[in-house]
Formats: structure tokens, C-alpha cells, sequence
């Protein structure tokens, strides 16, 4: 069964006549900087049809930050139950946000999983790049298995970077401290 769409506008109008449960698969950290007035946290390494909260006659309604996680979220719940009626939020709370909807915000600067992945790769390829050149062409194999690890996650649609970034300090318990880099 293909996964069922809903726009930003669309949303809204469930929301505000009480006709959807809207799940974030986002990490605690995300949710915390920002969300959806009422959504239910659940990150996608945790999701299951178990852990939903419950729906009644409700529209099941999944979201991320841009719309892929959600996605994953989706495939995954409808593996375990091809029957199960869900929504993903087209855009994710990104496009909830440019429609001029309401975001919950405590104000403080996170940078998304995604983000935070490609900064790690960036930083360790660039890193990889000279050490090779001024220190040793060994340090070009750095390179190389982030490169194969782009590849793997490309084919695949696992990414274990960001399931390792997902468990940081910085991405758990739903706070974000002064101390934290995710902050300004």
C-alpha cells in the first residue's frame, strides 16, 4: 500500500478540528527546539504500530524535519501492518512552518541529524584529504570508507552515522544546556 500524503494546510484543518494525531519521529533534541503544538514524540530507531499512541477515529498523521525520516517511519509501520491507515506530513515541519503555521520554539539553534551527519562526513573527509597529503598517504583510506559508507547508505537507506549521532549527548533527553554545541 503506498503511503498516504497530507499537506501542510490540510493538516492544519485536521488539527484544529480535532481529526488527527500528529507523531514526531524527529530526535528528543529536534523536538525540543521546535514542534507541532500537540504532537507525540517517538524517534524513528524506536517506532512501532505498539508504541503509537492511540487514534480512536483519528487520522494518524507522521513528521519529521523535511519529510524523509517520516517516510522511513511510514515504510517501517506499514511493513508491520500493511492495513494501517497513516499520513506523512508532506515537506515535514519545515513546510509546516513556511505555510504560516504555528512551531513551538524554545528558541535555541539545533542543527538537524542530517546536518550534523554531513558536517561529521565533511569534516572527517576534508580532514582524511590532508592528513594524506601532508602526512601520510594512508590517511586517504579515511576517505575511502566514508565514502563507502555514503554509498551504503545511498543503496541501502541505513545510515549508521546517524543512528551513532542520534545517541550523542547533544541529541537526548529533550533539553538542550548552554553547554551543548547544538546551541548559538
Amino acid at each position: 500500500m503506498p503511503i498516504k500524503i497530507v499537506d501542510a494546510n490540510t493538516l492544519k484543518g485536521w488539527i484544529d478540528s480535532g481529526k488527527a494525531v500528529v507523531v514526531d519521529v524527529r530526535e528528543p533534541a529536534e523536538h525540543a527546539a521546535e514542534n507541532i503544538s500537540g504532537a507525540t514524540l517517538l524517534p524513528l530507531g524506536g517506532i512501532s504500530k505498539s508504541k503509537l499512541p492511540e487514534t480512536g477515529s483519528k487520522k494518524l498523521v507522521i513528521h519529521c524535519r523535511s519529510g524523509k525520516r517520516s517516510t522511513s517511519a511510514c515504510e517501517k509501520l506499514l511493513a508491520e501492518d500493511p492495513d494501517l491507515e497513516i499520513y506523512n506530513l508532506e515537506g515535514g515541519i519545515a513546510a509546516w512552518s513556511s505555510a504560516g503555521h504555528n512551531v513551538q520554539s524554545s528558541g535555541k539553534f539545533f542543527l538537524p541529524l542530517d546536518r550534523q551527519v554531513q558536517l561529521t562526513i565533511g569534516v572527517c573527509v576534508f580532514s582524511g584529504s590532508l592528513l594524506a597529503y601532508f602526512v601520510n598517504s594512508l590517511f586517504a583510506i579515511l576517505t575511502g570508507f566514508f565514502g563507502a559508507g555514503l554509498i551504503f547508505a545511498g543503496l541501502s537507506g541505513y545510515c549508521g552515522l546517524a543512528m551513532v549521532m542520534a545517541k550523542m549527548p547533544w541529541n537526548q533527553g529533550g533539553r538542550i544546556t548552554e553547554n551543548s554545541c547544538s546551541v548559538k
